[in-house]
C-alpha cells in the first residue's frame, strides 16, 4: 500500500531508494558497514557476545540464593532460552552476511524487528515480553561495547548492480552521519529534527536529498520498501505506483542535467555585474573534503569543524599529532588556498562520547545549547586545548591556516584564547618546530557578540557569523526541536538588523567579515547579503555553484537600496519577495 509521509525539506533533489533502517534512539549503537572479507568475522564476533552474555547469567543463576524470590529464577531462565535460541542468533547473522551490518547495527535491527511483533499482540502478558527481548539484546552489545570491532571504520561497500539505499532512522547523529558520508546512502528520512540542526547541515554536506522531522517515519516505513524522498517538498513517498515513480525518475534526470549546467561555473570568477569580487569559501568536517572544494571551484575553506575529528573514538581525544596530522592533509590538499580552522565545537547536538565535563551530556543539563559548549568547553580543559592550538599552529607551516574561536560572548574568552596561542607559539619556538603568524577570528553567533562587536573587533583579525546559531540564539528556538522548527525564521527582523550590524562594523573597522552559516549557501538570501555589503561567503562545496550563479546576476549598486527599505520593513520577507523578486526580473 503507497503512503505518504510529511516532514521538513533539509537537503534538495530527489532520492529513490530501498529503506534501510537504523535502530531507534531504544538502543545507541554504531552502524556501520562491514567488508565483505570480514562478514564471517563480524559474525563469530556477534556469536561469542552472545556465549559471553549467556555465560554471565549462568553464572548469576548459579549466585540465587535458596531465599530469593521464584521469579528471578525465572526471569533468567527465559532470558537464557532468548539468548540460545538459534533462530534468533541465525536472524542476526542473516543481517551481517546480507547487509553487512555490524553485530552491534545487526542485533537492533533484529531487536526493531521483533519489537514489531510484540507491539502487535492481543495478548497483555505476551506484549510486555518485549522487555525480555531489549534486555537481553542490551546484555549482548554491553558485551561488544568492550570488544574492539572487526573493523576499523566505515567501510566502502560495492553495490554495483544493487538498488540504491535508503536511510531511515528515529534520529541520525552527526558522528554517524559522518561515517554514513563515505557510505552507500542516496537520501536519509529522520523522525525528529529541524532544517538547521547539525544533522542537517552534514547531510547537505553529503550533497543527497534528505527530509527531518517526520515524527512517524522509522515506525511506518518497513526494512526494504520502496521510498521517494522529495528533498525540496519534505515528502515521503513510501511504495509508490508506477505512474508516481516514473514522474519522480523523470525529475532526477532534470535535477541531474541542472547541477551539470552549474558545474561548468565552478572555475568562473564570482563576479557582480557592477565588479565586485565576491570569495566563495567551503565549509568542510574532514580533511579529504577539501577535495570536494577544489573541485566546487572554492577559493578556501571558511569553516573546518575540527570537532569531528574528536567523534567516534570511543572515549579517546585525538592526540597533537593525529590532529596535526588531518589539519596538514587539510592545507596540503587546498594547495595554497587558506584553511579556517574552528576549535572544537562541542556540546549541544554534537556531544562526545566522552566528555570530562558532564554538563555536556544531554541528559545531566536541562539546555545543552546554552551549557559549557564550543570556547567555554576548551577553556575548561586547557590541556586540551593546547595541544590542538599545537597541531593547528604546527599545520600553519604548510599553507596558509586562519583560527576561528566558536560562541564568543565575553572578551575575556578572546583574551584568554589569545594568551594561551601566545604561550604556544612560544613554546612551539623553544622547540624549533616550524610554524607562522596565524590570523585569529571570532564566530559571531550569539546577539551579545554583536553588541560588543566594537570591542572584539580590536583584538581579532577578522569576524565569521554563525546565522544558525544567531538566529537559534535570537529567537529562543532549539534549531534541532522539529516542534517549534516552523517559528525559526532567518527572515526575523531583529536577525536581519544583527547580520547587517555584524557586517558593517567589521568593514567599517576595516576586519574580514564572513557569513559561514547555512544562510550563505541559500541562493534566495544572496542579494539579501550581497546588499548588506558582504563579499565573503563559506558554505558546502555543493552549494557553491548556485550560490554562483545568482552572484554574477547581482548589481550591488542597485541592491544596496533595496536591502535597505527590506531593512526597515515590518515583514521582511515580503518586501524581500516584492522588491528583490522586482530587481530580478528587471536584471535579466
Amino acid at each position: 500500500m503507497s503512503f505518504q509521509v510529511f516532514g521538513i525539506p533539509v537537503s534538495r533533489g530527489v532520492a529513490i531508494g530501498r529503506a534501510v533502517l537504523v535502530a531507534s534512539s531504544r538502543i545507541d549503537v554504531a552502524h556501520y558497514f562491514v567488508p565483505q572479507a570480514q562478514v564471517e568475522q563480524e559474525v563469530r564476533r556477534m556469536l561469542h557476545a552472545r556465549d559471553a552474555a549467556v555465560s554471565q547469567l549462568e553464572s548469576l543463576k548459579d549466585d540465587i540464593t535458596d531465599d530469593a524470590p521464584h521469579e528471578l529464577g525465572a526471569l533468567v531462565d527465559v532470558h537464557l532460552l532468548l539468548l540460545k535460541d538459534e533462530d534468533f542468533s541465525a536472524a542476526v547473522a542473516q543481517w551481517i552476511r546480507e547487509r553487512h551490518y555490524n553485530a552491534e547495527w545487526a542485533l537492533s535491527a533484529q531487536l526493531e524487528v521483533l519489537a514489531r511483533q510484540f507491539d502487535e499482540m492481543e495478548d497483555d502478558y505476551l506484549r510486555e515480553r518485549k522487555a525480555d527481548v531489549e534486555q537481553v539484546v542490551g546484555r549482548v552489545l554491553s558485551v561488544l561495547a568492550g570488544e574492539v570491532s572487526a573493523a576499523d571504520a566505515v567501510a566502502q561497500r560495492d553495490f554495483a548492480g544493487e538498488d540504491p539505499l535508503l536511510l531511515v532512522a528515529a534520529d541520525i547523529s552527526p558522528a554517524d552521519l559522518i561515517q554514513f558520508k563515505r557510505s552507500v546512502f542516496c537520501g536519509f528520512i529522520t523522525d525528529i529534527g529541524g532544517k538547521t540542526s547539525h544533522t542537517a547541515i552534514v547531510a547537505r554536506s553529503m550533497d543527497i536529498p534528505a527530509v527531518v522531522g517526520t515524527r512517524e517515519a522509522s515506525r511506518l516505513i518497513l526494512q526494504d520498501d520502496w521510498v521517494i524522498v522529495d528533498g525540496d517538498a519534505g515528502a515521503v513517498i513510501v511504495n509508490p505506483s508506477p505512474i508516481v515513480l516514473e514522474e519522480y525518475r523523470f525529475r532526477q534526470r532534470q535535477s541531474e542535467l541542472e547541477r551539470a549546467r552549474l558545474a561548468r561555473l565552478r572555475f568562473t570568477p564570482a563576479v557582480t555585474l557592477d565588479g565586485q569580487k565576491v570569495e566563495l569559501h567551503a565549509n568542510i568536517e574532514q580533511p579529504s573534503d577539501a577535495a570536494a572544494a577544489i573541485d566546487a571551484g572554492a577559493v578556501g575553506v571558511g569553516l573546518f569543524r575540527s570537532e569531528f575529528l574528536f567523534m567516534n573514538r570511543q572515549g579517546d581525544l585525538p592526540s597533537e599529532d593525529e590532529q596535526f596530522e588531518a589539519y596538514k592533509a587539510a592545507v596540503e590538499g587546498m594547495k595554497g588556498l587558506p584553511v579556517t580552522i574552528r576549535t572544537v565545537d562541542v556540546g549541544a547536538d554534537k556531544p562526545l562520547d566522552r566528555l570530562s565535563a558532564a554538563e555536556l551530556r544531554h541528559e545531566h543539563v536541562l539546555n545543552p545549547a546554552m551549557g559549557l559548549r564550543a570556547i567555554r568547553w576548551c577553556l575548561s580543559e586547557p590541556t586540551m586545548f593546547r595541544q590542538q592550538l599545537r597541531a593547528i599552529y604546527r599545520a600553519s607551516a604548510f599553507g596558509k591556516v586562519k583560527l576561528l574561536i566558536p560562541m564568543v560572548a565575553h572578551l575575556n574568552e578572546v583574551r584568554a584564547t589569545l594568551e594561551m596561542t601566545r604561550r604556544v607559539k612560544q613554546q612551539l619556538l623553544d622547540a624549533g618546530i616550524g610554524h607562522t603568524d596565524v590570523q585569529i577570528g571570532v564566530m559571531v553567533e550569539i546577539p551579545a557578540a554583536v553588541v560588543v562587536l566594537p570591542l572584539l573587533l580590536k583584538h581579532v583579525d577578522f569576524i565569521s557569523i554563525g546565522t544558525n546559531d544567531l538566529i537559534q540564539y535570537t529567537l529562543a528556538i532549539d534549531r534541532a526541536d522539529e516542534a517549534v522548527a516552523h517559528l525559526y525564521d532567518p527572515w526575523h527582523p531583529a536577525v536581519l538588523q544583527l547580520l547587517f550590524q555584524s557586517i558593517d562594523l567589521a568593514r567599517r573597522a576595516g576586519k574580514d567579515v564572513s557569513v559561514c552559516g547555512e544562510m550563505a549557501g541559500d541562493p534566495a538570501f544572496t542579494d539579501l547579503l550581497v546588499g548588506m555589503g558582504l563579499r565573503s561567503f563559506s558554505m558546502h562545496p555543493t552549494q557553491i555553484p548556485a550560490v554562483k550563479q545568482r552572484l554574477l546576476r547581482a548589481d550591488t549598486q542597485r541592491l544596496e537600496p533595496l536591502v535597505q527599505e527590506i531593512l526597515k520593513s515590518e515583514d521582511p520577507k515580503e518586501a524581500a519577495d516584492r522588491l528583490l523578486g522586482g530587481y530580478m526580473q528587471i536584471a535579466h
